[in-house]
């Protein structure tokens, strides 16, 4: 089992959540976020001063999936959130040691 945690930019969460739907995963758990990377902000005309917009509003998604669905999972975050523009946002893998679902006791793939 996987974790995959994907950071992206807001608008596209509609378009991951639906792709990975059609897919088949169950579930996914979203937090908006703020954050920069490469972009480093921008800077915006507040009330005639200038400012610095430091981090960027952005969507956190974390979906847990078997290790059958990890790269399809892979692919259909990547496709739907890609924008082709600097700050489309980063998707990490991380081992799933262990997962249970706290309603039925069920542990494992099963839990998912």
């Amino acid at each position: 089992m996987k974790l995959i945690t994907a950071i992206i930019k807001p608008f596209k969460l509609d378009d991951v959540r639906e792709a990975l739907s059609d897919m088949g995963v169950s579930g996914i758990t979203m937090t908006e976020v703020k954050g920069f990377g490469r972009q480093k902000g921008h800077t915006e005309l507040y009330r005639g001063a200038e400012y610095v917009v430091d981090f960027l509003p952005k969507a956190k998604i974390e979906v847990a999936v078997p290790d059958l669905l990890v790269e399809q999972a892979l692919q259909a975050i990547a496709k739907a959130a890609n924008t082709g523009k600097i700050g489309d946002g980063k998707i990490f893998v991380t081992n799933l040691e262990q997962v249970i679902r706290i309603r039925t006791g069920e542990t494992g793939d099963e839990a998912l």
